[in-house]
């Protein structure tokens, strides 16, 4: 298989809306009539609860891992061959032809394309980040974005490849994009931070 054929495969595993088949098939309802109305796993923890969120959202990570790393593992493509295709499923479940081109926020897809690249460094890295500004912001878009930030800098300080850095330039303004419905509102801290902070004031 050529660099292409790689590419059109990753977008393609990507699009698959496995979390929307689930809720339709597993729990008998569309899980966009679920919080945000987004095909992803966190509406199939809303409609069915998390064992079912925890199935869906292991299905999307494995969305990005698979092809990513089957191409960079086995095949050992390099350089900007590599990017795209590890951009290519990230595109592919926020654009999914089989939605007419709607999709999710790409969150899970996010941490299957990074298990792909570096097996459970950045993944772990990221959940961490992620963790964390979303116990601290309110807003999940500001959480996303800084948490984002904060793999940046790791990349930085651990002198990643250069090919990362333009995935991870993909990944963001992605990510940006499906959440920039959230920057409308101010970044605030989640009430539980407040306190802790009036706390030790």
């Amino acid at each position: 298989m050529g660099t292409w054929s790689w590419i059109v495969l990753a977008f393609l595993i990507g699009s698959l809306p496995l979390s929307l088949w689930l809720g339709k098939i597993a729990l008998q309802t569309d899980i966009r009539n679920y919080g945000d109305g987004n095909p992803g796993a966190a509406n199939v923890w809303r409609a069915g609860g998390k064992g079912w969120g925890l199935l869906a959202a292991v299905l999307d990570v494995l969305k990005g891992a698979l092809p990513v790393g089957l191409a960079n593992f086995m095949v050992g493509l390099e350089s900007w061959a590599l990017v795209a295709v590890a951009l290519a499923p990230l595109l592919g479940h926020a654009y999914s032809p089989f939605l007419r081109f709607r999709g999710g926020k790409s969150i899970a897809v996010t941490f299957g394309i990074w298990t792909g690249l570096t097996l459970w460094i950045v993944p772990t890295v990221l959940g961490v980040a992620f963790g964390l500004w979303l116990a601290i912001l309110v807003v999940e878009g500001w959480a996303v974005l800084v948490g984002m930030l904060t793999l940046l800098v790791f990349l930085l300080l651990t002198r990643a490849e250069p090919a990362f850095f333009a995935v991870w330039l993909g990944n963001m303004v992605l990510l940006a994009w499906k959440h920039r419905a959230d920057y409308s509102r101010s970044p605030k801290l989640s009430k539980g931070i407040l306190r802790l902070l009036f706390r030790k004031a």
